[in-house]
């Protein structure tokens, strides 16, 4: 029989109290409670709890008191701060000082429901502590770019699982191309969110006028074109994560939109009245510095103050070379079983030369620069002169005469438009040579193994 799991209640208001019981014996919860910060921190010391529910306010100080003592003595319990409504920056404070979240006075008992039942799994998740670490190991392992094992790497993958457990916004800083989506995903995977969705949001390439129907989605006959209705981000992210990359780019506009999005944790879909509940994360991420544009005016103080309740550093991978070999020889596998080619290996000569490139792409110009070269290299080996690391030649050069093209159409993504392009100069070549590949190759001024890549990168097998 399993252990029924108990609540530590603390309010001095027999209401509020009385209140959480009820909802707590509803859930098939048992519960305690304390009326004050030294009763709590008595009660903390001698009962072991599944979960504490703190007021801010106190008779004898207030409930940060309660979270710092919990994080510094059982940093595994999650405890959750209940605020007065409109009191947001002690709220976000308390995040920041190790909360797992926060309800606001009047409580919502759904809202509440919903908290006490992702805290719930965190403190399930801290009681399995070692497989968690296991699956997040395995998990550094999953997804294009895996993350390293250095030093820089291993300290980053303990701080992404001890985020993982919290419900704070986490702001992921870092380069292009240095992996902050996929540290978002980690975080996601290994927290209470798990089951639920992860929707990433690419900031920079909406267009400002679709920027609310987007995010907040609408109903059908909202405006001309809306023959049905459509869920926004918010929506679709609902009971999980949305990952707001190169937020940096929101137009000022849409910030003040989504600051109150996420402080009231509702959204209004275009063409409607009502407000509907969210239950979401919010994880963001920027190449840039957005210091320097609260400072000049390009980005709300207060937008910003929302999502960098704890913030998060991805290295550059010129900080972590030790990474490069591992993560060399994972992108050549992926690669290799995508297009269902013999594996190729590098030379020591190619090993010595990325180790001392500097990478201002980071990992996504490693796998770039790697792509290329397993396409180009011959007899499954890759030289250092395959990977071009002093120039950037184009990805296909051809004798044959390319033919104009239109400029790329709306709604038609630049990937796809120079597919598009690749194709036809391939067609051209195998048509030109009755379909013999290795004529066709030597028409393009590119290998017989360059050929086959591509054949199978276009499906034209």
């Amino acid at each position: 029989m399993s252990k029924v799991q108990r609540v530590l209640v603390i309010d001095d208001e027999p209401d509020i109290r009385e209140l959480l019981e009820i909802t707590l014996i509803r859930m098939g919860l048992a519960s305690s409670s304390a009326v004050d910060v030294s009763s709590a921190i008595l009660a903390i010391k001698n009962t072991d709890v599944d979960l504490i529910l703190t007021d801010m306010r106190l008779p004898d100080g207030n409930g940060l008191d309660i979270v710092r003592y919990v994080a510094e003595t059982k940093p595994d319990t999650p405890i959750a701060v209940i605020s007065a409504h409109g009191n947001m920056d002690l709220a976000i404070e308390s995040l920041k000082s190790g909360a797992f979240d926060f309800v606001s006075k009047p409580i919502d008992v759904k809202k509440l429901r919903t908290l006490i039942t992702q805290a719930l799994k965190v403190k399930n998740q801290a009681a399995l502590q070692a497989d968690a670490d296991a699956q997040a190991d395995a998990d550094a392992q999953a997804g294009p770019l895996e993350m390293g094992r250095s030093a820089a790497m291993q300290l980053l993958q303990k701080r992404i699982r001890k985020l993982a457990v919290s419900q704070a916004p986490v702001f992921i800083k870092g380069e292009s191309g240095s992996g902050k989506e996929l540290a978002a995903r980690q975080i996601h995977r290994l927290g209470p969110r798990a089951q639920g969705p992860f929707i990433p949001v690419n900031c920079g390439a909406i267009p400002s006028e679709l920027m609310e129907s987007e995010f907040f989605g609408y109903k059908k006959g909202a405006f001309t074109g809306a023959t049905e209705d459509k869920q926004g981000f918010f929506q679709a992210a609902n009971g999980g994560t949305l990952f707001l990359d190169e937020v940096a780019d929101l137009p000022l506009a849409m910030q003040v939109k989504l600051l109150r999005a996420i402080q009231e944790r509702r959204i209004r879909p275009i063409g409607t009245q009502n407000e509907i509940d969210v239950d979401i994360r919010i994880l963001s991420a920027t190449h840039k510095n957005l210091d320097t544009m609260v400072e000049q005016g390009d980005f709300r103080q207060d937008l910003f103050y929302r999502i960098n309740v704890i913030s998060l550093a991805i290295p550059a991978l010129r900080e972590r070379t030790d990474d490069i070999p591992l993560l060399s020889q994972t992108i050549l596998q992926r690669i290799a079983g995508n297009y269902e080619l013999p594996l190729a290996r590098l030379t020591a000569e190619a090993k010595k030369a990325l180790g001392l490139y500097g990478f201002p792409g980071n990992v996504r110009e490693l796998e770039n620069i790697l792509e290329r070269a397993f396409a180009m290299c011959e007899d499954d080996t890759i030289s250092a002169a395959d990977l071009n690391l002093n120039n950037d030649p184009s990805p296909l050069t051809s004798p044959i005469q390319t033919p104009e093209f239109a400029a790329r159409p709306d709604g038609v993504s630049l990937e796809d438009y120079l597919m598009d392009i690749e194709r036809h100069v391939v067609e051209q070549a195998l048509d030109e040579t009755r379909w013999n590949r290795t004529a066709a190759a030597k028409l393009l001024g590119i290998t017989f193994r360059a050929l086959r890549y591509r054949l199978k990168k276009l499906g034209l097998e």
